[in-house]
């Protein structure tokens, strides 16, 4: 994380920075100039909450290719909350990252496994769903697509099973079968 001291001391100092940054929705490199209100760390990655042409915007600092601490001081609006805005803004992109739902059975197991990886409102549609005896939990989880929650979902092998939408049954299938004849 080479940008990550820079973007720290620029914050501390209320100062501009010049950035060139590669995007990730489309996968180019931009030029920006921006003033970072703060820096964030979730989930092993660094963020910053940076205002860029009128707008407040998020930032990987990871995706920080250059990095030109400009002489221009700025101040920050007077009501502005790092903590607050950051709740927020990640409360709005779970609402628009969610594209389905998926109904499954978890062992204890695979739910051990599962605090680790997943996301509050995955970890949330399975503390909800139904206990059954056998010590499974039958529950409903947000998916972001199919092809996502395909590949989260082998994460947990036999720990898990889906039971609908049954193109997600079966592409996971297909998958186990592919690995079966890959390992046989």
């Amino acid at each position: 994380m080479p940008h990550l001291p820079a973007v720290a001391a620029v914050v501390w100092e209320r100062r501009a920075i010049r950035v060139r940054y590669r995007r990730w929705r489309t996968p180019q490199v931009v030029e920006r100039r921006l003033e970072p209100y703060g820096i964030v760390l979730k989930a092993g990655c660094w963020y910053t909450v940076a205002r860029a042409d009128d707008d407040l915007r998020t930032y990987r600092i990871g995706q920080i290719l250059d990095l030109e601490p400009l002489e221009e001081v700025f101040d920050p609006p007077v009501r502005f909350d790092l903590a607050r805005h950051w709740q927020a803004h990640t409360a709005r992109l779970q609402e628009r990252l969610w594209q389905g739902e998926a109904e499954m059975r978890i062992s204890p197991v695979g739910i051990t496994r599962l605090q680790d990886v997943a996301a509050q409102a995955v970890l949330d549609g399975v503390n909800q769903g139904k206990l059954e005896p056998s010590g499974w939990r039958r529950a409903v989880i947000p998916i972001e697509s199919l092809a996502h929650a395909e590949a989260e979902l082998l994460r947990l092998g036999p720990e898990v099973e889906v039971l609908a939408p049954s193109e997600l049954r079966e592409r996971i299938a297909a998958s186990a079968r592919a690995m079966a004849t890959l390992y046989d």
